[in-house]
Order: structure tokens, then C-alpha cells, then sequence
């Protein structure tokens, strides 16, 4: 059984696999911010995408990895 520990699975997609999804208090903790600097970002249309499914915001994983990856900086030689 996976570690869910840092993440949870929602509704699947249709081939099958399982949808990762990490809530506000995961995403902070991952980012090293507070729950309010996300919520922040959110009005300020900044960050991640987000889902506001009943109420609750939640951020795929595949979001966040991408979001992620968009925001890595190259070191270039002087």
C-alpha cells in the first residue's frame, strides 16, 4: 500500500490510475510557507493551480510538480 501520508488519492482518471492531490496544510509544509502565504497567492490569481471542490481547496500533484519545474532557474557561467 503507497504512503499517504504526504498525499491522497481523489476521484481516478479514466485510464484507471489515481489522481494525487495535496491539501493547503501539505502544499505549505512542502513549500516550507505558511497556509496563509498560498491563500495569498490564490487572490493574487500567483502559485499553483488550484481545485475548490465543497469548500476545500486542493492542488494536484501533477499541478504542483509542473509548477514547480516552471519556476527552476538555470545557472549560467560568468
Amino acid at each position: 500500500m503507497p504512503d499517504m501520508s504526504n498525499h491522497h488519492s481523489l476521484a481516478g482518471r479514466r485510464d484507471g490510475t489515481a489522481v494525487r492531490h495535496l491539501n493547503q496544510r501539505q502544499l505549505a509544509a512542502r513549500w516550507g510557507v505558511s497556509v496563509r502565504t498560498l491563500e495569498r497567492w490564490r487572490s493574487h490569481r500567483q502559485g499553483a493551480p488550484f481545485l475548490k471542490l465543497g469548500g476545500h481547496v486542493t492542488y494536484r500533484l501533477s499541478d504542483v510538480e509542473a509548477f514547480e519545474e516552471a519556476q527552476r532557474q538555470e545557472v549560467s557561467a560568468a
